[in-house]
């Protein structure tokens, strides 16, 4: 158990905890779940991982856009040399940030601009290079936050989602100096229909007559059957997204608002040092209640002069 206040350098609270303040004492570590099912960006799909019981059995899961290689080693080099140079903030579970955003209480949902200069000029570059992504038409980031993790200090993030009154719908981020696997969950009490795979990764029509990826899976093979779709709860289910390093990487849709994305610590090998760019919520975009404060807003981060907040 933590001791109360953390240890040195540790800027969790509440149930959180990271290898800096959870002390020489054994300690059970954070929920580590294992994923059952891998995000393919080549299809869009969610399948079944192979020693899973979901092998061989794969549903749509949309929402996730992933461009690797998204900007050079020497760009990747020169960001977080830069960042580097400005201090980093304790935070929760054993990461570090660096704020570039209004001061917002989501509970009370309400923000002040006080402090806030920009986003950094460095960011100029990465946000003009967006615009080639057709999913990010229109993206026009009022927020940056840089997060630090490393292995020593046990660095995850829990499953959560991220504020919706006043952040829009697509979540941007840039994943840098080491891989690592983005874990999504779910907690609703819906289910979740699983179609079988034909032997390259396809999903089989409804009611197909073919010998597929479950068929062979539980030993049937070369039967060839009807297999029907199989429903399970979405609470069994979890997706590892797969982030190579300098990619970027865009959730929206239901893998924003249906399914809850974290990081496990096990999944932080090296440093990694993650940008996220969010947008305004309708309700401050044009013709939202909130419109001027939102223009103030993206006026001042837009001028790219920022420090962290």
């Amino acid at each position: 158990m933590r001791a109360a206040g953390g240890g040195p350098g540790c800027g969790c609270k509440g149930i959180r905890s990271c290898l800096l303040c959870e002390g020489p004492a054994p300690a059970a570590p954070p929920p580590q779940g294992e994923d059952n099912f891998t995000y393919c960006p080549a299809t869009g799909l969610a399948k079944g991982n192979e020693h899973s019981e979901f092998a061989g059995w794969a549903f749509p899961f949309p929402g996730v856009f992933l461009v690797e290689e998204f900007i050079s080693e020497d760009e990747e080099c020169e960001i977080v040399e830069l960042m580097d140079r400005d201090d980093w903030k304790p935070s929760q579970s054993g990461r570090k940030k660096q704020d570039y955003g209004p001061k917002v209480n989501f509970k009370k949902q309400r923000l002040k601009a006080d402090g806030f200069t920009g986003l950094p000029s460095f960011s100029r570059k990465i946000v003009a290079q967006m615009k080639a992504c057709s999913v990010l038409s229109g993206f026009l980031p009022v927020e940056q936050c840089n997060l630090d993790y490393t292995p020593e200090r046990g660095s995850a993030i829990d499953p959560h989602f991220d504020d919706w009154w006043l952040w829009g719908e697509r979540l941007v981020s840039l994943n840098l100096l080491s891989k690592t696997v983005l874990s999504m969950s779910c907690d609703s009490e819906d289910t979740i229909q699983l179609s079988p795979t034909f032997s390259k990764g396809e999903l089989s029509p409804p009611g197909s007559l073919t010998q597929t990826s479950a068929c062979r899976n539980s030993g049937e093979e070369g039967v060839e059957g009807v297999v029907p779709p199989r429903l399970v709860p979405s609470k069994e289910v979890t997706v590892a997204v797969h982030l190579p390093r300098r990619a970027l990487v865009v959730l929206q849709g239901d893998a924003r608002y249906k399914w809850k994305h974290g990081i496990h610590r096990k999944h932080i090998e090296n440093r990694r040092v993650c940008v996220t760019f969010r947008e305004l919520s309708a309700e401050f975009s044009a013709g939202g209640r909130h419109e001027e404060l939102g223009k103030e807003l993206l006026e001042i981060a837009l001028s790219f002069q920022g420090r962290p907040v």
